[in-house]
């Protein structure tokens, strides 16, 4: 059967956007800026374009500035190099009919003195956070950072909005702000990454203020219906300490009251994949983005490795308007057909997810069509 009547289909009116559909591309590592330069090359903006029919496209994690670095062959968006090369990405996708948004990150104290010329990472505070860093020589365990000084956090900040204003010059359609899964903003808001005593640590709010900094700077560039931030509360398998604690429900609540105060183009929530119930976020085990409905009153964006059917299921629910999906991706770029189709999707090969040049890159075909 063709043309299923379903939401994820229906055009969607974001801000001034118009999505022709609610399928949006999570931001996707994939490791291909193989060059000194970190600049986004030729294969990517074929890569992009090749999914062009996603709603909305968020590119892989980006890095600010040169300190943000934390895996290999990822690009960066803080030279005029790399803001060349991302204009023959956008100019690929808005050509084959898209919208992308930048994805702007910091890894912090998950970065390697091999990923910064020798340097020591910086971090909220000097605490080794106990995870791997992708390096050239393979993954390698973290180092206890250096704290950042609050003139250096500031400066941070800034770089942010730089990295902002190049998305805008690159043709970017929007901005998302990067803060899950061992970066430098949930390092902030951790209890046990952070220990700071001046007005970056100790109260929720003081551990939140570097989020409001940052989209205060970067809503100075972008309208605010263009810039987008994504959290995961609730990442219990990653490696290392920055894990769910006994505050971070209070947390989040404060977090998201505030962010409703901001009319974010959406906030992008990543769901669990591993059961809550012994955890201390126990009470987000059942109705989980029902929560943040109830606590956000602008646009939530989904993420919860979905299944079509699934997918439908919540926006028709109401507890998202928009839903993403990351790896159905990289093996069907033209996921949005193949769910207007009740197609198969193909399966990727995990071999060449982070290497292999255009192999397992832009390799995989379209679908064939019933007429």
């Amino acid at each position: 059967m063709n043309n299923i009547v379903q939401p994820l289909l229906e055009e969607y009116q974001l801000g001034d956007l118009t999505l022709k559909n609610r399928i949006v591309m999570a931001s996707l590592t994939r490791a291909r800026a193989t060059n000194s330069g970190l600049v986004p090359t030729a294969i990517m903006a074929e890569y992009y374009a090749q999914r062009a029919t996603a709603g909305l496209i968020l590119s892989e994690g980006t890095w600010v500035n040169p300190q943000s670095i934390g895996f290999i062959n990822v690009p960066g968006i803080y030279t005029q190099e790399q803001v060349e090369g991302w204009k023959t990405v956008t100019k690929a996708v808005h050509a084959s009919g898209g919208l992308i948004f930048s994805q702007l990150g910091h890894i912090g104290a998950g970065a390697h003195p091999d990923l910064q010329n020798g340097e020591i990472p910086v971090a909220p505070s000097a605490i080794n956070i106990e995870s791997q860093s992708f390096t050239p020589e393979g993954f390698k365990s973290t180092i206890t950072p250096r704290e950042l000084t609050v003139d250096e956090i500031k400066e941070t900040v800034q770089d942010y909005k730089t990295a902002a204003q190049n998305a805008k010059d690159a043709g970017f359609d929007g901005v998302e702000i990067h803060a899950i899964a061992g970066m430098l903003i949930p390092q902030f808001l951790s209890i046990a990454s952070n220990i700071r005593t001046d007005a970056y640590g100790g109260s929720i709010e003081n551990r939140s203020r570097i989020i409001f900094e940052i989209l205060d700077a970067v809503t100075e560039v972008w309208d605010s219906e263009r810039v987008a931030i994504k959290f995961s509360p609730v990442m219990l398998n990653s490696v290392g300490i920055v894990k769910p604690d006994v505050e971070t429900i209070a947390l989040f609540k404060y977090i998201l009251n505030k962010l409703s105060l901001y009319n974010l183009a959406f906030v992008h929530v990543v769901g669990p994949s591993e059961d809550l119930s012994d955890t201390p976020v126990r009470e987000l085990q059942e109705n989980y983005f029902s929560h943040f409905r109830k606590n956000y009153s602008g646009r939530i964006l989904a993420n919860l490795g979905f299944s079509k059917d699934s997918a439908n299921a919540i926006l028709e629910e109401g507890d998202a308007v928009l839903v993403s999906f990351g790896e159905p991706f990289i093996a069907n770029p033209d996921l949005a057909e193949r769910f207007r189709y009740n197609l198969p999707l193909s399966l990727s090969d995990r071999e060449t997810f982070y290497s292999g040049g255009e192999n397992g890159y832009i390799t995989y075909p379209k679908a064939t069509y019933p007429d």
